[in-house]
């Protein structure tokens, strides 16, 4: 595209209208920059401590999950430990699977979306009619095919069921959450522990 060339008479307007247009904004007073502060001398500087050290690993190699614990301990263990908020008998025994869920409810074949809203209305049900201890059935998860590099697969509800319990409105409701004990589901089933 070609410029078109501004006439004499346009030009003639374009400097009329400049010469009686004041700016807007005054311009600024330009005060000398302001002496950057020293650093702190080294022995002064805190650096944060080393990352833990990497355990060996072969490409192809699969994960050992004897010790490393189960994938919802591991994310629940994972957070910032807070003390334990309701009793600790009764703790080790919701644990060990002694004390019974008063009510229980089964996110298997939901999506994210119905399985958040099925969380939260039962929660949110449950606490007024005076449950303390309630069991979510989130399921394991459907292992993945794949080659050996490939993870195994992992269930969404299963990673996403804690974190809904630690955010609001919930996390108002809710004291403790721990991974079931076998007889109630083990690893697919969490024990939510609710304020009276």
């Amino acid at each position: 595209m070609r410029r078109r060339q501004i006439s004499p008479e346009e030009r003639a307007l374009w400097d009329h209208v400049v010469r009686g247009a004041e700016p807007l904004h005054r311009p600024l007073r330009q005060d000398p920059p302001a002496p950057t502060p020293a650093p702190p001398p080294v022995s002064e500087r805190r650096n944060p401590p080393p990352p833990p050290p990497l355990q060996p690993f072969r490409m192809g190699e699969r994960a050992d999950h004897r010790h490393g614990g189960d994938l919802i301990s591991g994310l629940l263990d994972s957070r910032v430990r807070l003390p334990l908020r309701m009793d600790a008998r009764l703790h080790g025994r919701m644990k060990r699977g002694r004390v019974e869920p008063e009510a229980r409810i089964d996110l298997h074949g939901m999506t994210l979306a119905q399985a958040h809203g099925a969380l939260i209305r039962f929660v949110l049900a449950s606490q007024p009619q005076g449950r303390r201890l309630v069991l979510v059935i989130t399921g394991k998860g459907r292992p993945r095919s794949g080659d050996a590099a490939t993870p195994p697969g992992r269930g969404l509800l299963r990673e996403q069921v804690p974190e809904w319990l630690m955010l609001p409105p919930l996390s108002a409701l809710v004291l403790e959450v721990a991974q079931a004990h076998q007889s109630h589901g083990g690893g697919g089933a969490l024990y939510v522990y609710l304020r009276r």
